[in-house]
């Protein structure tokens, strides 16, 4: 349970920061998700906030899985 919550937890991290990489400098359109899904136009930057804060808490919550 932990090393799959470590996993969901680096993904939702890596996904927030590349989403806020990829708004603000037009790098990363490979890998990251959140640019891609037409209902979020407008809202690209809360919402990779929301995975950043999402992922440390993930990451948190898998630390007391040990």
């Amino acid at each position: 349970m932990n090393k799959i919550l470590g996993l969901l937890s680096f993904v939702l991290i890596t996904q927030g920061a590349g989403g806020l990489v990829h708004y603000f400098w037009d790098w990363f359109d490979v890998w990251t998700v959140v640019h891609r899904i037409g209902f979020l136009n407008g809202y690209e930057v809360f919402v990779c906030v929301v995975l950043i804060v999402l992922g440390v808490a993930v990451g948190g919550l898998s630390e007391r899985f040990e």
